[in-house]
């Protein structure tokens, strides 16, 4: 397991160089920089050509790439040209919370999912089969940035119980116990959570009924069966392990769409974290924070993957990696 994991990190280096090659290209053909907010019709030449060089503007493009490059080897992200402040503190204080909604979602995707598709399963050709279908298309047919508008508007305006945006109260957070705060939390993550997960979880539900059907008509589940085990235990313990081998594979491949669904979702809601500081950045010219951005962005799923790895040997035993 070991050597397969240190063979698929070092496929991966690729990717993450032909990611970052690819945004530092896109970004050197924008028009303009970070630094035009410096200037004005009067700024003198000089002044300009000294803000240039501290940014070091005023290098070839090559030059800047090859320097940029060396430094996300050596985990340098540089300064941010807007913020004035080293990129490594912008983002260890919005990864944190990317982490916490794509693992929030992640939950609902796996669970909301996979029971319902279960239960779609088991129940085939049924009402629930029917009304559950109708209703995963519907949420699968979705936008993320569309469904987050529509509970926000339903469930933070018409019926305000849940928070619209921001991650914490901002008046009463300081004042709040320990549990209090945890509540909170909680409450800003429903929305933003639900936004992106309720329509990854219809697809889940679609493929996890197609692949529990499949599973359930071999034979071993009717030796199971045989058995005089009972359904419950037939389907939880025998089938929806085996059903679950594809549905792995289908959550490592969303992680890329999970992540760049964050990045409307998370302006939506004003939530602070990796998404929303990439639509700053891009509206900003912040070339530093986007590279840094898309560079850690790209971690993210080479990791997720892995773990989709590792998990599919801890479904299915059989499976080893030599």
């Amino acid at each position: 397991m070991f050597a397969y994991l240190i063979r698929k990190l070092l496929l991966a280096i690729p990717l993450v160089l032909g990611v970052i090659t690819l945004i530092f290209v896109l970004v050197e053909l924008s028009p303009g920089d970070a630094t035009d907010r410096f200037f004005t019709p009067e700024t003198p030449p000089e002044v300009r050509q000294l803000i240039e060089q501290k940014w070091g503007l005023d290098q070839p493009a090559s030059t800047r790439y090859l320097i940029t490059m060396k430094n996300l080897m050596t985990g340098d992200f540089g300064r941010s040209i807007f913020q004035e402040r080293p990129v490594f503190d912008i983002i260890a204080e919005a990864l944190p919370n990317t982490i916490i909604l794509s693992f929030a979602t992640i939950l609902i995707i796996q669970f909301v999912g996979v029971t319902l598709g279960s239960i779609q399963a088991v129940r085939q050709y049924s009402l629930t089969d029917n009304t559950i279908s109708v209703t995963s298309l519907i949420f699968y047919s979705m936008p993320s940035f569309w469904l987050a508008l529509m509970l926000q508007l339903l469930f933070a305006l018409k019926w305000p119980v849940l928070p619209s945006s921001g991650m914490t109260d901002a008046v009463m957070y300081d004042y709040m116990t320990t549990w209090e705060k945890a509540v909170d939390h909680l409450k800003h993550l429903i929305l933003p959570a639900g936004a992106l997960g309720l329509a990854s979880a219809a697809g889940i539900a679609r493929y996890m009924r197609s692949s529990l059907l499949e599973v359930i008509r071999q034979d071993f589940v009717r030796t199971a069966r045989a058995k005089g085990l009972s359904e419950r235990t037939v389907v939880v313990k025998h089938a929806m392990r085996n059903a679950l081998l594809p549905i792995i594979t289908i959550i490592g491949l969303q992680l890329p769409f999970l992540f760049s669904g964050s990045v409307l979702v998370e302006s939506i809601f004003a939530w602070p974290g990796m998404g929303r500081l990439i639509v700053q950045a891009i509206f900003t010219q912040d070339t530093p924070v986007i590279i840094a951005c898309f560079f850690v962005f790209t971690l993210l799923v080479v990791i997720g993957n892995l773990i989709a790895d590792i998990l599919y040997s801890v479904v299915d035993p059989r499976i080893r990696y030599g």
